[in-house]
């Protein structure tokens, strides 16, 4: 096998982690070795083993070494898979923030951190990498009305952390359908949304953004669901993977069914706009808040 490092600029633990179980996983299966006999190496079950290469649990560099020398890799081999799994076990910068961050949401900000490609539905809210701190501020705190200052303002910080990913040399492309409704619910008051919206315009100038705003007049749709992101990765290991969340919980998707009916309703909802009517849009919605 070719090299077991990720490619340049990749840092996401969780990232990190899906590849290494993958190349694992890869390599097992081209020695010939059954999940019995990788367990029986380790002292463990054929589960963790299955765990691992599906990066359920954090990989071990003392693991990932003994797995090798099964699998009949050489000392080269073994020290660049000992190497990733170490740059896999360091904390993301978001480790920071973990007294203010569900554990099921530190996974999607690995993934966003990653990812290539992000296609976003947004129905209720102007979606998180796009939104000013005025806005931000408000959003959060009617989503955690008893948080106090000092904590909703980590929240903040952290989302607008997150937005540095837009600007750095290699980002991604981000697509976002968002519902006109949106722009009708106001979060922090008038200044705030035209100060949001001015933000949406500026946004739409970048060649890596895209903003569609799927209007009333387009009645109901395909998509008219709970708010979900699509991720794809320039890593091959990698598959496409779609996040979607309820008050509580998350869910991460990727089953080829599951992600192309998610990829196919985020199409389908970008058809019912354009790039020239959704900038009309914002343009008349900032006129409202002036």
């Amino acid at each position: 096998m070719s090299d077991a490092r990720p490619g340049a600029g990749t840092s996401a633990p969780t990232v990190l982690r899906m590849i290494l179980g993958r190349r694992l996983r890869e390599r097992r299966l081209g020695a010939g070795v059954s999940l019995e006999a990788a367990a029986k190496a380790l002292r463990v079950t054929s589960l963790t083993i299955r765990r691992l290469e599906k990066a359920e649990v954090g990989l071990k560099p003392v693991y990932v070494e003994k797995l090798l020398q099964t699998y009949g890799a050489d000392r080269q081999e073994m020290d660049e898979f000992v190497d990733l799994a170490e740059q896999a076990n360091q904390p993301g910068w978001w480790h920071a923030y973990r007294d203010v961050v569900p554990s099921w949401f530190t996974a999607y900000v690995s993934l966003e951190s990653g990812a290539k490609t992000l296609r976003t539905y947004e129905p209720h809210y102007v979606t998180g990498l796009l939104q000013t701190h005025g806005y931000a501020r408000a959003v959060l705190r009617g989503g955690f009305p008893n948080d106090s200052d000092e904590d909703l303002e980590r929240r903040v910080d952290l989302r607008l952390r997150r937005q540095s990913l837009l600007t750095k040399p290699d980002a991604p492309t981000l697509w976002v359908v968002m519902e006109e409704a949106v722009l009708h619910r106001v979060a922090g008051g008038a200044e705030v949304m035209r100060e949001q919206i001015d933000r949406l315009l500026e946004v739409t100038d970048l060649d890596h953004v895209s903003v569609d705003i799927v209007p009333f007049s387009a009645g109901a749709h395909v998509g008219a669901c709970a708010p979900f992101t699509y991720f794809r990765f320039e890593e091959p290991e990698l598959p496409d993977i779609v996040y979607s969340e309820i008050l509580s919980a998350s869910v991460y998707l990727d089953q080829r069914s599951d992600v192309a009916a998610h990829l196919e309703a985020h199409n389908r909802m970008s058809l019912l706009t354009s790039s020239a009517d959704s900038r009309a849009l914002l343009n008349r919605m900032r006129k409202e808040y002036s």
